[in-house]
């Protein structure tokens, strides 16, 4: 790198995309600084429900260069989240990064200095996206806290801050715990007016396994959701209760849980994870061959969901209890809100231990809840609000500039606006890694760190600004389309490999990795595919 200065690169966050961050910035000649705000590596897995499985085949989920021990066998394809967290600090341990970390150090903010003096406001006007640190370009300065001796940012002390000044900066703060999405109620219909208690799930995951089930016995308990958290904690509740007390789930909108990943005794990764799958969708930047291809293979796409639909219902008994979602399989792939049902979910709602209603909309009364609708309130003495996370307002909250506030969030009709799903064109020196969301995030976020070290090391050029962003509009119009309103999840499920193909191309790699025409367009894609360079 043409620099008169050593580049500093410093990395927030040691969850799994942090560690990988930092291992290729490594492999690069840089000398990262990795800040993680509690005491563990490991992200969400350091807390995390008891009962908590891996929702990944473990064959997706795996380091392209640090295969799952023998410890875990080949037949356990879901492990447990100890078994995660082992396997993920055996990683850190074997490349050497745990000496890299600075635990117990929350980052507060983040700010742009500028040698030239110019504002932040007037980068709209750049051409050129300033990725390369030199002497003449700008730094960022941290401003960090430490965590051991303070319970929070309500306790937050100026004098114990310390700065750091950096070149680059790489986010890897995570989306899904911290800053909970919270519904919002009438200010006569909200939790205020409710006698019981309402916690948000990530209240709960933060409770050591013994405290949440003493939680929760014993009492009505009440799960808002139907993603994975809210099924996980409702099956806790049944453990904790039975019968006597049963747990309630209220949903919006029913969902496609899987039973497995073999639909009929064929692996789904043959319906969407190879290159054949992928001629079935619109994808960005395709050509006229591959726009009329998925055009006139679109009855196809829709078959693979018939296929995959008609074994969940073979399976789970969702006809019998009005679960039966109104989309397609496709959709909910590509939104990524594919959930794994925790075992003998269904088998206790059978018994009685779990009651699904349906509520597109409720409030809060002194007894319960009401469900816009109905006139009869539901009793109940705990509601867990498993209701997802603010992903985007945790990465708002870091910047100090109110320009790059707007620009990192973006247009609110809008997925977040990263190019390649890691760099926004208008903030410069600095990426955004496991955001995005795809089937596997470890595998998709080491082939971003891949990238970015790439980008660091000066192996490509990003392209102009006005290009980055037509890149990203191309991208945002395949989200909207086959994702639906879930398109600010940023996923790329649908289309992992041509995704990965992009990043191959810009760091100098053939993109295509198997042996042989028909491994190539029909054997699913994985980790390993992209263990040794392919130029």
């Amino acid at each position: 790198m043409a620099s008169e200065r050593e580049v500093s690169v410093a990395i927030i966050g040691a969850g799994i995309s942090g560690l990988l961050a930092c291992k290729y910035a490594l492999s690069k000649g840089f000398h990262p600084i990795v800040f993680e705000s509690r005491s563990r590596i490991g992200g969400v897995w350091t807390k995390t429900i008891e009962t908590t499985r891996l929702q990944t085949p473990k064959p997706l989920y795996q380091f392209s260069d640090f295969p799952w021990p023998s410890t875990v066998p080949d037949s356990e394809l879901f492990p447990h989240h100890h078994q995660v967290l082992d396997y993920v600090e055996s990683y850190a341990r074997h490349f050497d990064l745990v000496k890299h970390i600075k635990f117990h150090t929350r980052v507060c903010s983040i700010h742009y200095q500028n040698p030239s003096h110019q504002t932040d406001t007037t980068y709209g006007s750049w051409a050129l996206w300033g990725a390369l640190p030199s002497a003449s370009s700008g730094q960022w300065k941290l401003v960090v806290q430490n965590t051991s001796t303070q319970q929070g940012l309500s306790n937050y002390n100026q004098e114990e801050e310390e700065v750091y000044v950096v070149d680059f900066v790489i986010l890897c703060i995570g989306r899904f715990s911290e800053v909970p999405n919270m519904p919002e109620f009438p200010p006569d219909k909200g939790p205020n007016v409710f006698q019981g208690q309402v916690i948000h799930s990530n209240d709960y995951t933060a409770m050591d396994h013994k405290t949440a089930a003493q939680f929760v016995k014993g009492k009505k308990v009440t799960v808002v959701g139907f993603q994975k958290y809210a099924l996980d904690i409702a099956n806790e509740c049944c453990n904790a209760n039975g019968v006597e007390n049963p747990c309630t789930v209220l949903y919006r909108n029913a969902r496609w849980t899987m039973p497995d990943y073999m639909p009929w005794g064929f692996s789904i990764a043959y319906l969407y994870l190879n290159r054949f799958s992928e001629l079935l969708v619109h994808k960005p930047g395709e050509g006229f061959v591959l726009c009329l291809l998925a055009t006139m293979l679109s009855p196809l796409r829709w078959a693979f969901s018939k296929f995959v639909e008609s074994h969940i219902k073979n399976k789970l008994p969702l006809e019998k209890h009005g679960m039966v979602p109104k989309h397609r399989f496709h959709q909910e792939i590509n939104a990524c809100l594919i959930a794994t049902v925790p075992e003998k979910f269904y088998e206790r709602v059978e018994e009685g231990s779990i009651i699904l209603k349906k509520a597109p909309s409720f409030g809060f009364c002194k007894e319960g809840i009401v469900i816009d609708g109905e006139d009869t309130p539901m009793s109940t003495d705990l509601v867990i609000l498993a209701t997802g996370f603010r992903g985007d307002q945790k990465l708002k909250d870091l910047f100090v500039s109110p320009t790059f506030k707007d620009y990192i969030v973006g247009d609110p009709n809008s997925a977040l606006p990263l190019y390649r799903e890691c760099i926004h064109p208008r903030i410069p020196q600095l990426a955004v890694i496991g955001f995005s969301e795809s089937v596997s995030n470890l595998y998709t976020s080491e082939m971003r760190c891949r990238w970015v070290s790439e980008l660091l090391a000066g192996t490509f050029k990003l392209p102009s600004i006005k290009e980055m962003e037509e890149d990203v509009a191309k991208w945002d119009e395949f989200k909207k389309r086959y994702s639906g309103q879930y398109y600010r999840r940023s996923c790329i499920a649908a289309l992992h490999v041509w995704y990965n193909d992009q990043l191959c191309k810009d760091m100098g790699l053939n993109p295509k990795r198997k042996k042989g025409f028909f491994a190539e367009l029909f054997k699913p894609y994985g980790p390993t595919d992209y263990v040794s360079p392919k130029e």
